[in-house]
C-alpha cells in the first residue's frame, strides 16, 4: 500500500490514476494512521510553498512525514511535494519548509525568449546512480524527456544527492536522492512511460 498525503494541494488523482495502472494499491489520505502502515509515503503538490506549510502544519502532517522519514521508509516527493522538503523557498520570505534535507528553493531567472513559468518538456542529464532511474537510460536514451510545471527551482546545498538536473534558464537540481528520501520536481505521473517506469522503480523499492 502507498499513501498519498493530501493537504489539499491538488495533483492527488493523478498520482493515484499512474499508480492503479501500475498495479500498485494507493490510498489517498491525511490520516496519521493510514500513512504510518503505508509501505511508502508520496507527497505530491501544485500550489504555492508557504499555503503548503501552512495546510501541512494545520493537520500536523510535518510531525508524521518527519516521522516517516525517521523510521527509513521509502518516501517520495513530487513538484511542490519536492521543494517542502527543503529548508525554505523564495517563494514565501520567512516560511520554513520541512527541511528534511538540506537546500533553498529559488525562483527560476528571467532569461528572454523563456517563459516562467516552465511548463513543458524537458531532457534529464542523469547521475550519481539514482534508484528511481534504475533503466531509464537503457530504455529511452541518456536524456529522457520528462514533465515540467514551476518557477522556482532546486539547489541542493550536496550535490552528491542529485541524481538528474535539466537546463532552463539555469541549472535546475531536478531529482535528488537520500537514504529513504527521493524527490522529483518533475512530474513522474505525467511524464509517459518514462515516468511510469520512475514511478514503478519507487513502487518496487
Amino acid at each position: 500500500m502507498i499513501a498519498i498525503i493530501d493537504y489539499n494541494a491538488g495533483n492527488l488523482k493523478s498520482v493515484e490514476k499512474a499508480l492503479k495502472y501500475l498495479g500498485e494499491e494507493s490510498v489517498i489520505t491525511r490520516d496519521f494512521r493510514e500513512i504510518e502502515k503505508a509501505d511508502k509515503v508520496i507527497l505530491p503538490g501544485v500550489g504555492a510553498f508557504g499555503d503548503a506549510m501552512e495546510q501541512l502544519k494545520k493537520y500536523e502532517l510535518d510531525k508524521v512525514i518527519h516521522e516517516i522519514v525517521a523510521c527509513k521508509k521509502p518516501f517520495l516527493g513530487i513538484c511542490l511535494g519536492l521543494q517542502l522538503l527543503f529548508e525554505g523557498s523564495d517563494e514565501s520570505s520567512g516560511v520554513e519548509g520541512l527541511h528534511v534535507l538540506d537546500g533553498r528553493i529559488l525562483r527560476i531567472p528571467d532569461q528572454p525568449g523563456l517563459k516562467i513559468p516552465h511548463i513543458g518538456w524537458n531532457s534529464l542529464h542523469l547521475q550519481n546512480s539514482g534508484r528511481l532511474f534504475e533503466g531509464v537510460s537503457s530504455a529511452y536514451g541518456d536524456s529522457p524527456y520528462v514533465y515540467f510545471v514551476h518557477s522556482y527551482y532546486l539547489k541542493a546545498a550536496d550535490e552528491q544527492i542529485v541524481k538528474a538536473t535539466t537546463e532552463y534558464s539555469t541549472t535546475i537540481h531536478a531529482s535528488v536522492e537520500k537514504d529513504n528520501v527521493f524527490a522529483c520536481q518533475f512530474h513522474p505521473e505525467k511524464s509517459g512511460e518514462t515516468g511510469l517506469m520512475i514511478l514503478n522503480n519507487f513502487a518496487k523499492l
